[in-house]
């Protein structure tokens, strides 16, 4: 828990020390009413005494009540300031942190956990401080100080007090045993909903389509039964906390009282009103000690999920990236836009299989590679090996004549247009989805973005959105077709104006006829910029350079696509199974 408070900054320090002022002074004014009190007690049951000395003292402890009130202005001022700017520093660091993370440590902590931290996590660590800085630092200082104040006042009511005290501590202790693991449970429970959550609106159609509603209304009712059952153990071992609080306060009231009033009856007639003013502000001060542990209850009831959730923070911080940048930003002249796979290999973390094994090939500035295979034969993983979303196990890749990993990842990314698989958009505009990116910090002119969609075959259909080029695209690109936008996704590439392509199954939601007409228009516009295609259609790839067949992740074939037919039996079957013979040899 500690630990997540080394990313405050100086100037928080400071303004958690002024409130540390601050709380002293309000705590020294809190019990500096008390002995107003008593003096008042003194006044009035001393004959003769003057009304204009009861109204001073008596001002006297109103200012010290409007004093304390102002001071925990102050501190609560100067908590809600630490607490805000730490928290939105925390949010930007884990943002940070997350978008440095490659694939896999992604996975490791899942999306919706790592939405969980980034929002309910850091509000339980902003809620810790603003009360923090009010209640753990003002309890201690107040308990302690005001059984200085109470010492040597009357041994029995100092041992009443003692005794309450001590049934406070143990009550607490006991109810903390049980409900701290409920609240780190509760953490992970949330996660879970957020999951189910997710899961269910990110594939609601598919719900729909099956009739799947209770399937999921039941999977919801599990994680939220879970959930409500563990905040409501953790609610109602808190709410035993208060009666039993009002319960200990009321009777150490009326023990303190008691006693008083025993110790009255046998004084001298003497020490009778040392006593009764002695009782009063005994009685005063004896509130203000079990009032400062009533303060720490309620900060027990915020540490266990707190620190938690702080431990849940510093795990997503203290992760160190697997994909580390290089230094280089240039490639070796001569050899731009050339990609090379050396015996190259991969498998993920801790898994036992290579998903690639020993892939080599080398495909030159402006030609076409192509990559086909069965399901599950590697394309897609050794497509994502290029932009470093995943780093090859063994082997290395070679852009330009040099490795990878020896880049920078924005100088690798600045060389690439990407089109993954499953296109995506985001909230904006046309212009803002195809122009996305810093491409080094160079815009993109409204031609270029005009230029690209053109490319693409996107003109038609943008053309007659409402608003055309600055239509709204909603969240996700809920407002536009599949194919809409596989072509925005393919302008977004075009327009960054890369060395190489690369197409991971981008047209597989295009008709025959525009996947025809925009590789030629791809292929005679973008001339001279290598182009690596994963597809699933030969059709899509017979015209290109090289062709590599992958089956369970090795290399089974490599050529044209009329070799391949010849001396692939993999190929053959995957171009039979899609194309006449007539069709084939076309």
């Amino acid at each position: 828990m500690i630990r997540i408070f080394k990313y405050l900054k100086p100037k928080e320090w400071l303004m958690a020390f002024i409130s540390l002022v601050f709380v002293v002074v309000q705590v020294w004014l809190d019990l500096k009413s008390p002995d107003y009190m008593s003096e008042i007690t003194m006044l009035v049951q001393t004959p003769g005494s003057a009304m204009s000395a009861i109204w001073l003292a008596g001002g006297k402890m109103l200012l010290c009540t409007l004093g304390s009130l102002a001071g925990a202005v102050i501190v609560g001022f100067f908590a809600a300031r630490i607490a805000a700017a730490f928290s939105k520093r925390l949010r930007s660091l884990l943002f940070n942190k997350v978008e440095s993370f490659s694939m896999e440590e992604i996975n490791r902590f899942s999306t919706d956990s790592l939405i969980t931290r980034s929002t309910n996590d850091i509000t339980q660590i902003q809620m810790l401080i603003t009360m923090g800085l009010m209640l753990i630092i003002k309890a201690p200082i107040m308990a302690v100080w005001a059984i200085t104040k109470i010492a040597g006042k009357g041994f029995e009511w100092s041992l009443i007090t003692g005794a309450a005290v001590a049934l406070l501590v143990v009550m607490i202790g006991i109810i903390m045993i049980f409900v701290m693991p409920k609240f780190k449970k509760m953490q992970a429970l949330t996660d879970n909903m957020n999951r189910v959550t997710r899961e269910n609106l990110t594939g609601l159609r598919v719900v729909r389509a099956y009739n799947a509603e209770d399937y999921q209304e039941k999977k919801f009712e599990e994680a939220n039964e879970e959930l409500t059952g563990t905040q409501l153990y953790t609610g109602r071992a808190m709410a035993i906390m208060m009666p039993i609080m009002t319960m200990i306060m009321s009777g150490l009231s009326l023990s303190i009282y008691w006693i008083g009033a025993y110790l009255i009856q046998g004084a001298q007639m003497t020490d009778k009103l040392t006593l009764f003013s002695n009782m009063v502000v005994f009685s005063s001060y004896a509130m203000q000690v079990v009032m400062s542990f009533l303060m720490l209850v309620m900060i027990f009831i915020m540490l266990p999920r707190a620190s938690v959730s702080a431990k849940r923070i510093n795990e997503v911080l203290d992760t160190e990236p697997t994909i580390l940048d290089g230094s280089l930003t240039e490639g070796v002249p001569g050899l731009e836009g050339q990609v090379t796979f050396k015996h190259v290999g991969f498998k993920y973390p801790d898994a036992a299989d290579y998903v690639l094994e020993d892939v080599s090939f080398t495909v030159k500035k402006g030609e076409t590679i192509a990559f086909i295979g069965s399901t599950g034969s590697g394309k897609s993983t050794l497509i994502n090996l290029v932009p470093r979303f995943f780093d090859a196990t063994e082997g290395e890749i070679l852009i330009d004549g040099v490795n990878i990993k020896e880049y920078t990842q924005e100088a690798l990314h600045n060389k690439i247009g990407y089109v993954p698989q499953k296109a995506v958009l985001f909230k904006g505009s046309v212009s803002s989805n195809v122009a996305y990116g810093d491409n080094g910090g160079n815009g993109f002119s409204e031609y270029e973005i005009k230029r690209a969609v053109a490319i693409a075959q996107g003109t038609d259909f943008v053309e007659r959105m409402e608003g055309g080029y600055e239509a709204d695209i909603a969240q996700g690109g809920a407002n536009v077709s599949g194919g809409q936008k596989q072509r925005l996704a393919i302008a977004r590439a075009v327009c960054r104006k890369p060395e190489i392509y690369i197409f991971d199954d981008s047209f597989s939601a295009l008709d025959y006829k525009t996947d025809r007409i925009l590789r030629n228009v791809l292929r005679k516009e973008t001339a001279g910029v290598t182009s690596m295609i994963v597809a699933q259609r030969i059709g899509t790839i017979m015209d290109a350079d090289q062709i590599v067949v992958l089956d369970e992740g090795r290399v089974v074939g490599k050529g044209k696509h009329k070799d391949l037919l010849q001396n692939c039996e993999v190929y053959r079957q995957i171009a039979m199974s899609q194309l006449s013979e007539e069709e084939l040899v076309s």
